[in-house]
């Protein structure tokens, strides 16, 4: 069983009982969260449902488990014979979900 979700306006393949890593949410941690924005749902008999563009009458919750960061990303500025070289890194802000029920 799997499904597609929407979620902060991307898309996310989640599955019963597995932890996701999606964009940063406004939620603390332990909090439960409900996600209704189904496109797409694969039962355990291969029946498939597809939204158009949201499925209605389906819906998950969520616990969230944290916030994890992201791998670092760097950026370089260079300007050619002015002698100017700038280095800046950042690490995105993620949150872990766990899908409990439909």
């Amino acid at each position: 069983m799997y499904s597609i979700i929407e979620l902060n306006n991307k898309q996310y393949k989640i599955e019963k009982g597995k932890p996701v890593i999606v964009d940063k949410l406004e939620a603390g941690e332990n909090e439960e969260i409900k996600i209704d924005k189904v496109l797409l749902y694969r039962d355990d008999k291969d029946e498939v449902k597809v939204g158009s563009p949201y499925i209605s009458d389906l819906a998950f919750k969520a616990k969230v488990l944290g916030t994890v960061k992201g791998k670092k990303i760097r950026v370089f500025k260079y300007k050619k014979r002015k002698d100017y070289r700038r280095t800046i890194g950042a690490r995105p802000s993620y949150t872990e979900i766990l899908i409990e029920e439909v």
